[in-house]
């Protein structure tokens, strides 16, 4: 199962002692991948979300936050999942930021097809629970709506 599950936390969850190809290569060198696919893998990922390939050699303490949420999310991409689980992916990134990823990631979501499940909270608590057609009819509250008018061209129904 966590082989067909990508995960994205809040703050990346990046390993601060590795490389951001270190971090790309966990998994991958677990299950016996080569370097030369591994680098192959974290190239074509790389330029899907807009990363330099120079950034694979540094560290996530020298990334900016939207830099680090990307790695966060090629990393979740490295064994091609057919589902992606963001939990809260863009909350630790400031307004302009968030604005400029939320583009990138439903251009990068819509282009590889794959089914994208997202968790967002309001103050630590869980408002509204359901497939994007309860939501869509049956907004619970203010926030609700705004969060899909935010998301509504997200593919799969991720909001």
């Amino acid at each position: 199962m966590r082989r067909r599950v990508g995960y994205v936390i809040q703050e990346g969850g990046l390993f601060p002692h590795l490389t951001v190809l270190g971090n790309l290569a966990l998994l991958p060198r677990h299950l016996g991948w080569n370097a030369s696919r591994v680098l192959d893998r974290a190239r074509e990922l790389a330029a899907l979300a807009h990363l330099h390939e120079d950034l694979l050699s540094r560290f996530p303490a020298e990334l900016s936050g939207g830099q680090r949420q990307r790695v966060a999310l090629t990393r979740a991409l490295m064994l091609d999942p057919p589902t992606l689980l963001l939990d809260e992916p863009l909350g630790a990134l400031d307004p302009l930021v968030r604005h400029g990823l939320q583009d990138e990631l439903r251009e990068i979501f819509a282009r590889l097809g794959k089914t994208v499940i997202m968790v967002t909270m309001r103050r630590g608590r869980i408002i509204q629970d359901g497939n994007l057609g309860d939501f869509q009819r049956a907004p619970a509250d203010d926030f609700v709506r705004g969060f899909l008018a935010a998301h509504r061209n997200l593919p799969g129904g991720s909001a």
